[in-house]
């Protein structure tokens, strides 16, 4: 089973709702993967023991000047423009590179050949109370996560329950954290940009195919106009997690909140048997 923990907008309750999930299945040993490569923060609220950290590279072209012709071709068939031919080289902008390959492929002097390079890091960790974590880190000034967001999808041991903490937004980073998840839970907040954001998660869960439920945190006991919103596309709503000072407190020093917030435990508890009862 994987599940993915996504959201449009920043800052709704992504990685809360991740670290307790992991912190109730501590007895199923849970994959937990932080897919926030850019600021990956889940190792920041469950305890853990880094076992390994292992480079991630993605292939970039590199031009061999002496067979190389300056005819073109390669600049002609790269979308992205990440070659340019001048009179008497040709240069390689990497930070454009899609890594597709088809330069390599369609060179007629066989003068590019693709080469390594490094885009991150992926460490590998054991979570104290249970379970391993997975965490994606970018290299800085890299522009391109979701090669990096697919490695760490693949690392460490798969468990019966895989869940994936995924970036903000609805562009390729969370999309490539959306694909080949069995659920799709989207944490929301009772607010315009909440409500604007659900709207395009809940459109790039269904391009997917993805099925998916709505968890709101900070409620206030109203749920407009997220309710709306399940309505209208017919999305349920999985639970409810009260605004809470004391959770924002426990929370923010990077403590357990399930033993000190009354019925967060329970909620949590709720969410799994409800993705059980969606996906069997």
């Amino acid at each position: 089973m994987q599940i993915a923990v996504a959201s449009g907008k920043g800052g709704t309750g992504k990685t809360l709702l991740t670290s307790c999930l992991a912190r109730v299945l501590a007895d199923s040993k849970p994959r937990i993967i932080d897919a926030d490569v850019e600021e990956p923060d889940t190792g920041l609220v469950l305890p853990h023991l880094a076992v390994n950290s292992q480079p991630v590279y993605r292939k970039v072209p590199s031009i061999n000047s002496n067979r190389c012709n300056s005819c073109g071709i390669c600049a002609d068939i790269c979308v992205f423009n990440a070659l340019l031919v001048l009179s008497d080289k040709v240069l390689v902008f990497n930070e454009l590179c899609h890594s597709c390959g088809a330069c390599s492929y369609l060179c007629p002097e066989k003068a590019i050949v693709e080469i390594d390079h490094p885009i991150g890091e992926i460490e590998s960790s054991r979570i104290r109370t249970g379970g391993s974590l997975v965490t994606g880190r970018l290299r800085i000034g890299e522009p391109l996560s979701p090669p990096l967001i697919k490695a760490a999808k693949k690392a460490g041991r798969t468990s019966a329950w895989n869940i994936v903490d995924c970036p903000p937004g609805t562009t390729c980073p969370m999309i490539e954290s959306l694909r080949g998840a069995d659920y799709c839970l989207l944490v929301t907040e009772p607010t315009p940009f909440g409500a604007h954001d659900l709207n395009l998660s809940i459109e790039a869960a269904r391009m997917l195919k993805i099925p998916s439920g709505i968890v709101i945190n900070r409620w206030r006991g109203n749920d407009s106009p997220i309710d709306e919103i399940a309505r209208q596309n017919d999305v349920p709503v999985l639970a409810r997690i009260p605004f809470d000072q004391k959770l924002a407190a426990v929370y923010s020093r990077g403590e357990n909140p399930l033993p000190q917030v009354p019925g967060l435990e329970d909620i949590m508890t709720e969410i799994i048997e409800k993705i059980k009862e969606r996906t069997s």
